[in-house]
């Protein structure tokens, strides 16, 4: 891949790694390399690593890759992952406060045995960086209903505050500008005793388990309910269609694409059957998108994000 800025990058405390392979760090395992790997030791160093970044040089923030294709060309610019320095959970006056790499499963539990009751999160798989990024919820709570207030890094490496309201939650979606990173997030909800709480996130899991293919390597929800159902207040927010109903109407369930295909138990999970490669994934996405609008004349939107290239074309670059 041809770098964007072939000079020298900003001095880091972190690790600045380039041409580093994505694909391992997605639940998919597919993907191909990030120009540049950073893991910032702390929101210090995060700060100046983006105040020193040539504004040319795009950035983009991910977590643990799970509800993310990478295209098999790679991403150009930086790719910021938040480690070790961003995942501490500690609990004071009735509030959570958590590391943007801290899992959302581990900030349930540690809410769960303090008495505070964020058990919607111990099902969502990924961190609470992305949960934030895209106002995760299940069982008719989101983020939205939770958060207090989150900090951020801005692309220009200034240390910033937000308020619910900075970040007009909807369904799967927050008004996060381009760039800016999540690095902590201050969460509350309602007490209970830390035996029913954990009562009731075992029977999510169970419930969960039995309904979801979790052992197989998909990265969650592939698309979005098709009118949404959220607790932000709109008008439009409380809908029962599912994705899974029409793409099974469809007749989209076990669908195959190379090594990809729409999971035999829930049909609305992408999953990678062994030896997909991006496209194959994508392009089986869409595939449903298309059957599913032919069908119902419904539209389904990503849940799941892509970025990045699509692999250089052998047989264009071997002509030249």
């Amino acid at each position: 891949m041809t770098r964007t800025i072939p000079h020298t990058m900003p001095r880091t405390r972190g690790a600045l790694t380039p041409g580093r392979p994505l694909a391992d760090l997605t639940w998919l395992r597919v993907g191909g390399p990030a120009e540049w790997l950073f893991q910032p030791a702390d929101t210090d160093d995060l700060a100046a690593f983006l105040k020193a970044l040539p504004a040319e040089m795009p950035i983009f923030p991910i977590g643990v890759g799970s509800n993310l294709i990478v295209r098999d060309g790679g991403l150009r610019g930086v790719v910021i992952r938040l480690g070790r320095g961003f995942n501490a959970i500690t609990v004071e006056d009735g509030r959570v406060r958590t590391g943007a790499a801290a899992l959302d499963a581990h900030v349930a539990r540690k809410a769960a045995a303090a008495g505070i009751d964020l058990g919607f999160l111990r099902t969502i798989p990924g961190a609470i960086g992305g949960a934030l990024r895209m106002n995760a919820g299940c069982y008719g709570r989101y983020m939205a209903d939770v958060l207090v207030e989150a900090r951020a890094v801005t692309r220009a490496g200034e240390v910033v505050t937000l308020t619910p309201g900075d970040l007009d939650f909807s369904y799967r979606y927050s008004a996060l500008p381009d760039g800016w990173v999540i690095t902590e997030a201050v969460l509350q909800g309602p007490s209970g005793a830390p035996e029913a709480l954990e009562a009731a996130m075992a029977e999510q899991l169970a419930r969960r388990d039995a309904t979801q293919p979790v052992r197989d390597r998909t990265a969650g929800s592939t698309f979005r309910n098709p009118a949404g159902y959220s607790s932000t207040g709109r008008a439009d927010d409380v809908h029962d269609l599912k994705a899974w109903r029409v793409i099974d109407a469809a007749g989209m369930r076990g669908a195959r694409r190379g090594g990809a295909v729409m999971n035999e138990m829930h049909p609305n999970f992408l999953t990678n059957a062994g030896g997909a490669t991006a496209a194959d994934l994508e392009g089986l996405g869409e595939a449903v998108r298309k059957r599913v609008l032919q069908h119902s004349g419904i539209s389904l939107e990503w849940e799941i994000m892509r970025v990045g290239e699509p692999a250089p074309d052998k047989g264009k670059e071997n002509k030249e």
